[in-house]
């Protein structure tokens, strides 16, 4: 990649499909030469699925801004126009990243943007379920009488499987209550000190943790990491918080273990049926449950952290487009220097 500034050619465009993409980052990409194409999907809509707009912007783009499509190397071969990925986020598990190189594509995130509102998310959620709000809401709006008797986040155990910077910031936060903080994570040494926080094994989280609360990334290896035989070592009575990926659970068996008592209660921003819709029935009978909390995978959506994503993204399109440096920690796959 050349060190010296490249023009942007007059015609590039770029495709934005991450919702809620705002003025101030569109004007950014404007600013620098290139039109901003949406492709047809609406600014509040989810790109989970590629639609026949997007397929014909794709075909005159140099870039995209997305949120969760699904990209193959049929499809990276299909728009060699297309330079730049950015994907507006930290996930990338429906990208073929070995395929992005091949095809001498860049591919990016942006880190640091959400974190503070995941961590937020999480522990709200931890505050929700353990003093029941929306059961609490939900007899209020049926005319019920009598009061719902919670537990404290004071003084328990709080247990983050995943040791990441959002779940740093959720340790960070939960000081102020008093609580004891245990982490398992295979990818850091048990003798690396983060402040507040006992390192230990998975089974010692699961088996001593009033709370678990679950930051890791989605591999092979963490798929249904929370099972019928996981969620057995837990505690009678924990409250299970999940905040990163849907499929890190099996949601079959957290359904069971809430149905029986198991667990006192979830509180889950992502669902497995967010990617499988063959999960859809056990969701529902997750929503219709008074223990579980679900919300829409909008644990890093607040208007500062959008802001601060889109931004994000917007600047690596435009420096990757220009072959200058790229911000700090946003290259997935680089396959410029492989670029036949």
């Amino acid at each position: 990649m050349s060190s010296a500034l490249e023009p942007i050619p007059a015609d590039a465009c770029v495709l934005v499909t991450a919702r809620y993409f705002d003025d101030s980052a569109s004007d950014a990409l404007r600013n620098a030469g290139l039109e901003v194409l949406s492709g047809g999907v609406a600014y509040d809509a989810v790109d989970s699925e590629i639609t026949d707009g997007m397929h014909r912007a794709l075909a005159r783009c140099s870039a995209w801004i997305m949120g969760i499509p699904p990209v193959s190397s049929d499809l990276l071969a299909r728009y060699p126009r297309l330079r730049v990925l950015a994907r507006r986020g930290v996930g990338y598990d429906t990208i073929d990243v070995a395929a992005v190189k091949a095809h001498g594509r860049v591919l990016t995130i942006t880190p640091g943007s959400n974190e503070a509102t995941v961590a937020d998310h999480a522990v709200g959620l931890m505050l929700a379920v353990a003093r029941r709000f929306f059961e609490s809401h939900r007899r209020m709006q049926a005319g019920e009488q009598g009061v719902l008797v919670g537990t404290e986040l004071s003084g328990k155990t709080v247990g983050l499987i995943g040791l990441g910077r959002i779940a740093q910031l959720v340790a960070r936060r939960l000081e102020g209550f008093g609580v004891r903080i245990m982490a398992y994570d295979p990818h850091l040494s048990a003798h690396v000190a983060v402040r507040g926080v006992e390192m230990a094994s998975l089974e010692a989280v699961l088996e001593t943790s009033d709370f678990v609360s679950l930051h890791a990334p989605l591999t092979d290896a963490t798929r249904h990491l929370i099972n019928a035989r996981t969620l057995a070592r837990m505690k009678r009575g924990a409250i299970l918080i999940n905040t990163a990926r849907g499929e890190l659970v099996d949601d079959a068996a957290l359904l069971a273990a809430l149905k029986d008592g198991k667990l006192a209660g979830a509180g889950l921003d992502v669902l497995s049926s967010e990617r499988d819709a063959s999960r859809d029935a056990v969701t529902r009978e997750l929503l219709a449950l008074p223990t579980a909390i679900c919300t829409q995978h909008t644990g890093g959506s607040s208007r500062e952290g959008l802001a601060r994503a889109n931004m994000h993204a917007a600047q690596c399109v435009i420096s990757a487009l220009q072959g200058l440096p790229l911000p700090q920690g946003s290259i997935v796959a680089d396959g410029r220097a492989h670029e036949r």
